[in-house]
């Protein structure tokens, strides 16, 4: 039979498997680890039929490392049933950073348990148990699952839809449902690390019961996993849930509630140069500011389509088989500044209109989805809404990719972002509104502008929103979890639902087209990024606290307060420590707090009128006037220098 092995015909024998044709090709190399048949991860046992594509895969795959992962995971539940019999299992993915397995345990997993559990792993990759395939009936599946003691297993098998194959692994006595792949044994998992354990509700509901959450790391040599536990080591220095808080930048509060931080001075601080910032380079491009409401009645949600594609994540106030009216907390801000353009009848003369609004939005996060700043419950966004015709589309959407690329730019995240062209996934209509041919017409434009733009974008699909695709900008946090940072979105189908239309040149009503957009995305997720960038010393323009003056003795208080007010009147943010401290002791808390600027008095300072000038970046760098450093801080922020 003839196949394409990595991009090229290859013959080969009928019902060989991936493992046979890599080898005899001379491509089974020890890094092999599994194979990609026609796209798709395969175990190296997978045969191949006539024209099937394939290619291998290393653990430098994405793939690949998906596959090392997922076996890791079944380990590491074997070796929990060996010690814990009694522990229900219910799914163990390989998740971008790791694996993670979830179990009913009524008893927490201490982190003694985790080290029994690391070693009952150890005998397992030790004893090289071979990882098999097979399937079952659907009744002999749940039946045989039943006698394992496995409920949660026995769902899943029922979720399973009728035709679909039935699938199970084994590797020595474990046995679970799975749909694969995996690697050909166990040990080929040289070295792994479990990481933490964590509460995590069945399938992230508050309302189902609390599991034990393992996770876990693994790689193919003890070389890479001591790299990976030492780049985890430095991750957690620059985590924003610890420095943000040693800081004192945000706290929360239980009382309060999960994804409800409260920002302290200096993050709030932080948070308003931020929005000034965005704000005035917005209405240096021509957009317009609105303001509205944080809620509204069901109504504008049931027309917007939010009411049957986004009410799970929607935070309703009213009971909606009772109540007369029953309002919503907005999870975004398009339907409202749809309002504004509907305010007065449009031309194609008004035409682009943009708006934008720092937007205070609500969404009903599940509680295992929620991590300090960078997933909430109430949040605070850039968010932009631009009307056009079918002509301005392209130009414009280019200016809204410059405009969150300069922002990128000034902020020192531009280096660390990558692009997603988000479309829809036709399998799951019930997720979308608008026609197959609609979604066709708006993902080719996008298509042909992101191209045009030569924008280096990844596809997802499925991750489109419910009225159309868009690019996302995706950025890593120091763990290496990825989100999306900033936003662009075409929708050519809500201004319709809308009634929102433009008398065009040739006297025609027609239908905007809308882009929807952040500039810099959500403030709290920016500010937990930059914190973990720049390990909480921000740039001198960001800094909550950009000079303090430290007196040396109590004779120059009078002096550091009098020069605070001068720098004070000229937009410094500044403080003065005027303690019976060691001048030292001031310096180093200073340093702790990372402030960009210490300017040090003493009686020699106060003689010659100047200050000596100390650096976070560059130590001291001697003495000057007021009116020269000054002169020096205003042009670090009027440069927004880094």
């Amino acid at each position: 039979m003839e196949i394409m092995l990595c991009g090229k015909p290859h013959q080969a024998e009928s019902e060989k498997t991936a493992y046979d044709i890599l080898k005899e090709a001379g491509l089974m190399t020890r890094e092999v680890i599994a194979a990609e048949i026609d796209g798709a991860p395969v175990a190296l046992t997978e045969t191949l039929t006539e024209g099937a594509s394939l290619s291998p895969l290393t653990f430098a795959d994405e793939a690949g490392k998906r596959v090392f992962w997922h076996t890791a995971s079944h380990i590491m539940a074997q070796a929990v049933k060996r010690l814990y019999p009694a522990v229900k299992l219910t799914i163990g993915p390989a998740v971008e950073e790791g694996f993670y397995y979830d179990f009913d345990s009524d008893t927490p997993f201490t982190q003694e348990a985790l080290e029994k559990i690391e070693g009952e792993m150890k005998k397992i990759v030790k004893e090289n148990l071979r990882v098999e395939r097979f399937t079952l009936p659907r009744e002999e599946a749940i039946s045989r699952m039943e006698e394992k003691g496995e409920p949660y297993k026995v769902l899943l098998i029922g979720r399973i839809p009728e035709g679909e194959e039935i699938s199970f692994y084994r590797q020595g006595e474990f046995v679970d449902l799975c749909a694969g792949p995996h690697l050909f044994s166990t040990g080929a998992v040289k070295a792994f690390k479990l990481t933490q354990c964590t509460g995590a509700y069945w399938e992230g509901k508050s309302e189902n019961k609390m599991l034990q959450r393992i996770y876990g790391v693994a790689f193919p040599s003890k070389e890479e996993l001591n790299a990976h536990l030492s780049m985890l080591e430095e991750a957690r220095k620059r985590d924003h849930n610890k420095l943000g808080r040693e800081l004192e930048l945000f706290t929360t509060v239980d009382l309060v509630g999960q994804g409800l931080p409260i920002l302290l001075p200096k993050g709030a601080r932080i948070l308003q140069v931020l929005q000034r910032f965005v704000e005035d380079e917005e209405q240096k491009r021509g957009w317009l500011l609105t303001k509205t409401p944080y809620m509204a009645k069901s109504d504008i949600y049931k027309l917007s389509g939010h009411w049957d594609h986004y009410l799970d994540g929607m935070f309703v106030l009213g009971d909606p088989q009772k109540d007369k009216e029953v309002f919503a907390l907005r999870p975004m801000t398009c339907p409202f500044q749809y309002q504004a353009y509907l305010a007065k009848g449009r031309s194609y003369r008004d035409l682009p209109l943009r708006y934008n609004e720092t937007s205070t939005l609500f969404r009903n996060e599940a509680s295992g989805e929620m991590h300090g700043l960078i997933r909430l419950r109430q949040f605070t966004i850039s968010e932009g809404h631009l009307m056009c015709t079918p002509e301005q589309l392209e130009s414009e959407f280019a200016a809204c990719l410059d405009l969150t690329t300069f922002m990128l730019k000034t902020l020192g995240l531009y280096e660390d972002v990558s692009y997603r062209f988000s479309q829809w996934d036709p399998n799951d209509r019930a997720k979308y509104i608008g026609t197959p041919e609609q979604w066709d017409e708006a993902q080719s434009m996008m298509k042909k502008i992101l191209d045009e733009l030569k924008i280096p974008y990844k596809i997802g699909i499925g991750e489109a929103a419910f009225y159309g695709p868009k690019l996302d900008i995706q950025i890593r946090n120091v763990f290496g979890k990825e989100d999306t940072l900033i936003t662009i979105q075409i929708d050519q189908m809500l201004a319709e639902k809308f009634g929102m239309e433009y008398v065009d040149r040739d006297g025609v009503k027609k239908h905007p087209y809308i882009i929807h957009r952040t500039s810099i995305g959500c403030y709290e997720r920016t500010l937990a990024l930059l914190i973990e960038k720049y390990a909480g010393a921000f740039p001198l323009w960001l800094a909550p606290v950009q000079v303090k003056l430290l007196p040396i003795g109590d004779e120059q208080s009078a002096y550091a307060h009098a020069y605070a007010d001068r720098l004070e009147a000229e937009g410094m943010r500044v403080e003065v420590d005027d303690r019976n401290e060691k001048i030292g002791y001031k310096i180093r808390e200073a340093q702790l707090n990372k402030i960009p600027y210490m300017l040090i008095i003493g009686a020699k300072e106060e003689e010659s009128g100047t200050v000596s000038v100390r650096s976070r970046k560059d130590g001291d760098i001697g003495a000057m006037t007021l009116d020269a450093f000054l002169e020096k801080a205003a042009e670090e922020i009027r440069t927004k220098s880094r």
